[in-house]
């Protein structure tokens, strides 16, 4: 399992291009998610423009592989991963203990 922080680089975004880059975002975030890669994703809320993905995806090529489908890759945004194993769950997302 992996832990994935997304930094969005407001600086290097045209005003014009933010809203149409974020829509996109959250529908590749939403679609990793809705395919099982992504079991958890939420945004800081300590830090602007920057969250947070807990991903479940087999190994680091294919991670990166659907990091890179993101609309801010690789430009825009920078993308930090830890792979982890899961000891303790919460019991309601026990069944990826181990990971």
């Amino acid at each position: 399992m992996y832990l994935v922080t997304i930094t969005i680089k407001t600086k290097k975004i045209a005003k014009e291009d933010e809203d149409d880059l974020l829509r996109r975002h959250r529908a590749w975030f939403t679609d990793q998610f809705d395919k099982g890669n992504f079991l958890i994703v939420g945004p800081y809320k300590d830090k602007g423009m920057a969250g947070i993905a807990i991903a479940k995806a087999g190994d680091r090529a294919r991670l990166d592989k659907i990091l890179s489908q993101d609309a801010y890759y690789p430009d825009y945004a920078t993308y930090d991963v830890s792979e982890f194993q899961a000891n303790l769950i919460a019991n309601h997302l026990s069944d990826y203990k181990g990971q």
